[in-house]
């Protein structure tokens, strides 16, 4: 009798274990929901990088990390010695060149000129004398009063003081004149390459005042104040909050609807979960050197890694870069 109730016993408890599993497999069934698997990505802005095109000192900054700039606003100021006794030496080369070239424009000076002046006079007066002379002889000459060879002396002294007075009137109009016109436009392009010459390192001197290029925020500052700095090397970065975008890297298993052109639904959890409305906007394969797997253990394809953009189809106030943003599949 005891050994039939003990059966019994057993007999029940296993039956109440199986009806406990079934309903606990029943009630899991009909309430459990499977977690949705999701896709995260990560919020990505436009940064540019400021930079100069001449070496120099960091000699003061302006701006600090988190500032707001706009285009246009200095943001550091290099010191560059260099470039200053670049632009004095320039300087110095376009007044000697301006003063060479007013020397050609205006000719000789006024005493050079009065001095030619009356040299061409004097000649002019020994001219008329020899002229005078000369006709008298030839007349007393043709009376048969005067020898030929006298008359050939004042033929001779006659032509000699005409040829006098006309180099003295050529060295008064050149004087007058002043330079050949070949010589004063040479002086003149010597002034236009000495202009060009600090006109060039004006540009430079500018360059040691480093500009913000976009509007935006700064996100970076490189060097310390004091630091050298070489030609192109980056001082600080800025970036754009009106460019951003998103970036998810997606197995192809995964890509489901996301095409060139679909808008789809995302979230950010540092947002407190908003719900933003992205485009993807780019889509491109990784390449053999991103993350794969094989889809089955025989290995039929691999399952590749894509690179797909996506931009908020609104603005998101409070998305930064480096934000996670995540998509249910």
């Amino acid at each position: 009798m005891k050994e039939e109730k003990k059966v019994s016993g057993k007999v029940l408890m296993f039956t109440g274990i199986v009806v406990i599993v079934f309903l606990v497999a029943v009630f899991g069934f009909i309430f459990w929901e499977p977690v949705p698997e999701v896709i995260q990505g990560e919020a990505e802005a436009t940064e540019v990088r400021i930079s100069g095109k001449v070496p120099g000192r960091i000699e003061k900054f302006l701006v600090n990390e988190g500032d707001r700039v706009k285009r246009g606003d200095t943001v550091a100021i290099l010191d560059s010695p260099e470039v200053m006794a670049k632009y004095n030496q320039a300087q110095a080369a376009e007044e000697a060149a301006q003063a060479l070239s007013n020397k050609a424009q205006k000719g000789a000076r006024e005493e050079q000129k009065t001095m030619a002046f009356q040299t061409w006079k004097k000649a002019q007066a020994a001219l008329d004398v020899a002229k005078k002379s000369y006709e008298r002889v030839q007349k007393l000459y043709e009376g048969e009063v005067m020898s030929a060879q006298k008359r050939d002396e004042a033929e001779a002294n006659y032509k000699a003081m005409l040829a006098t007075e006309q180099a003295a009137k050529a060295q008064y109009e050149m004087a007058r004149n002043g330079a050949e016109k070949e010589d004063k436009e040479a002086a003149e392009a010597q002034v236009s390459r000495a202009k060009g010459a600090v006109e060039e390192v004006s540009s430079y001197i500018k360059e040691t005042f480093l500009i913000s290029p976009i509007d935006g925020e700064i996100s970076e500052r490189y060097p310390k104040v004091g630091e050298l700095v070489g030609t192109g090397s980056p001082v600080m970065n800025v970036l754009d909050l009106e460019d951003m975008w998103v970036v998810f890297n997606v197995r192809e298993d995964l890509l489901g609807d996301l095409k060139m052109g679909t808008e789809f639904k995302g979230y950010i959890p540092a947002l407190g979960n908003k719900e933003v409305s992205l485009k993807v906007t780019y889509l491109k394969n990784m390449g053999t050197y991103a993350a794969w797997r094989a889809t089955k253990t025989t290995g039929q394809y691999d399952v590749k890694t894509f690179e797909v953009k996506a931009v908020p189809t609104e603005k998101v106030e409070g998305l930064r870069p480096g934000m996670s943003v995540l998509k249910k599949i």
